[in-house]
């Protein structure tokens, strides 16, 4: 396990990361202007998954592939391009009113919004690329298993990241109440959500390993 004064170097490295307005808070935040704030913690709660996903990777050199293997990594990257705009076709499509209270939401699309939050940053190649690049740098290489490692920044990463988010979402539901009174344009959060995807959907489509 890395020491404590690695782990609090490391975490405020995390909190000036998680600090910056990305692709996850951004996706975040436009769950909870849209659905609500348990869709938003249920996009976050993927989101971490995936970066316990990333860093176990990691640990394992599977992350390696992606930088050894531009193949890999690009179908990594369309993989997620495709996924990302199919999601935006979905959030057009749904015939839910956008602003239909969060307790409506049923066991079937919240496990969707959790497995698109993880399917979202598994197949964003950057952060393989990220994890590879910054978690060994934290490693202690005498100390203990590179996997128990690896997972506790990981750890440390989601926690910060779960503070930050947390405030990101409970905004977000904030704003969804202001907005729940404008009748005028009820799906208008629902054309935002699909816009972030394609949005993240065209990040990935232009950009590249370096």
């Amino acid at each position: 396990m890395p020491d404590f004064s690695t782990i609090i170097l490391f975490a405020v490295a995390a909190l000036v990361l998680t600090a910056t307005p990305g692709p996850d808070m951004l996706l975040i935040a436009s769950r909870s202007i849209s659905q609500g704030r348990a869709a938003g913690f249920l996009t976050y709660a993927g989101i971490a998954l995936g970066t316990y996903c990333h860093a176990l990777a990691a640990a394992l050199g599977l992350s390696q592939l992606l930088l050894t293997v531009p193949v890999a990594y690009d179908v990594v990257r369309w993989a997620g391009c495709c996924y990302l705009l199919y999601l935006a076709y979905k959030t057009i499509r749904s015939e839910r009113t956008a602003f239909a209270p969060a307790s409506t939401l049923t066991r079937l699309s919240g496990k969707r919004i959790f497995l698109a939050g993880l399917a979202t940053n598994l197949l964003n190649p950057k952060m393989a690329l990220f994890v590879v690049a910054l978690f060994p740098q934290f490693v202690r290489p005498g100390g203990s298993s590179m996997v128990v490692q690896l997972l506790v920044l990981a750890s440390v990463l989601n926690g910060i990241g779960f503070i930050v988010n947390g405030a990101v979402i409970i905004l977000g539901s904030k704003i969804r109440i202001r907005l729940s009174t404008a009748t005028r344009f009820p799906k208008l959060p629902q054309y935002l959500l699909a816009s972030v995807f394609t949005g993240l959907a065209c990040r990935l489509a232009v950009q590249t390993r370096s």
